[in-house]
């Protein structure tokens, strides 16, 4: 099995968490028969020793020729977002692009990805903190400030620093599917899908109340009894919390309402068994909560924007591919 090549970029100042994440999430050693083996390496517009921001020295073998052979091209945030990208290295990216490389932002990399037109007529995100320059620098693009990622398959741009490890694991989601992203965030010991966007973290960072501990516990519970009616009664017994009190402490741990989280967990869930099952459609309605195939399907269109028929139609095709 030919392994997935990934470029990562490397510059002075370079976040080292960044540089970091994509060998992290793509050197995952893969599940037995779920994704082909990924060979990380780093470039920089001119190679040799860079510093990252932690004051460590880091020696990049490779120029920017390694963006030629590459299936993935990483940019992590960029350091001054505020000044144009240098041109040698827009411009190997739009040919990466129109190669067919998926080309990935992390953080303000976004900018680097806006300073290169990709993200002229394409939905894009950053970290919050500049998101008014951001909007300002780049007005073509289809700015979403409060998500944790977004993009088209081929360009995908990240929030804030920890989002980077969200935005990877979405790649490997759209590459080879729900479970095998859903088994390396297990070996990592993260999440496989964070839920509410970064709006939870701007401005006023999520308060850590005692009673929140219990909420995890909650969440698993659900997501484990997706399939019956879960009402915000049960929930709140479940957590051991009055109505009132379960709503705000859910919202504040997870910048969203109860009914918002169940129906994304709940799509999510669709989208595991269209890519893992021959269950029919109202079969995986009923699997995933929604009760009938006309709930499944509206819910579907509007977080994922085409049928669950089309989804798994499309998702086979990748494989086969």
């Amino acid at each position: 099995m030919q392994p997935v090549r990934v470029a990562v970029l490397a510059f002075d100042g370079v976040s080292l968490f960044h540089l970091s994440v994509p060998g992290i999430v793509f050197g995952v050693e893969p599940p037995p028969g779920g994704m082909p083996p990924y060979a990380v390496r780093y470039c920089a517009i001119a190679p040799g020793r860079v510093r990252c921001d932690q004051g460590l020295d880091v020696e990049v073998p490779d120029g920017l020729e390694a963006m030629v052979g590459a299936d993935i091209v990483v940019v992590p945030a960029w350091d001054q977002p505020e000044r144009v990208a240098p041109l040698a290295l827009t411009r190997a990216l739009r040919l990466a692009h129109a190669r067919g490389a998926q080309i990935i932002g992390l953080c303000l990399g976004a900018f680097v990805l806006g300073d290169a037109g990709l993200l002229d007529g394409r939905p894009a995100t950053t970290h919050w903190a500049c998101r008014e320059l951001f909007a300002r620098r780049f007005p073509k693009a289809h700015f979403h400030p409060d998500v944790l990622y977004v993009g088209d398959g081929k360009v995908v741009t990240s929030a804030g620093t920890v989002a980077a490890i969200d935005c990877c694991l979405h790649i490997l989601r759209l590459r080879h599917g729900a479970d095998v992203a859903n088994r390396v965030a297990r070996l990592l010991v993260t999440p496989p899908h964070r839920q509410g966007g970064q709006a939870q973290y701007i401005e006023q960072p999520v308060a850590a109340l005692p009673s929140e501990a219990r909420l995890p516990g909650v969440l698993a519970w659900a997501r484990a009894h997706l399939s019956a009616s879960l009402s915000l009664d049960a929930l709140a017994d479940v957590a051991r919390m009055s109505r009132r009190t379960f709503t705000r402490r859910f919202r504040e741990a997870t910048g969203m309402t109860v009914n918002r989280w169940l129906s994304a967990e709940r799509v999510a869930r669709a989208q595991q068994l269209l890519e893992t099952t021959d269950l029919t459609i109202e079969q995986v309605a009923a699997e995933a909560g929604f009760g009938t195939s006309l709930s499944l399907r509206q819910h579907f269109a509007r977080q994922v924007r085409t049928s669950p028929s089309a989804y798994r139609r499309a998702f086979r095709h990748r494989q086969a591919r």
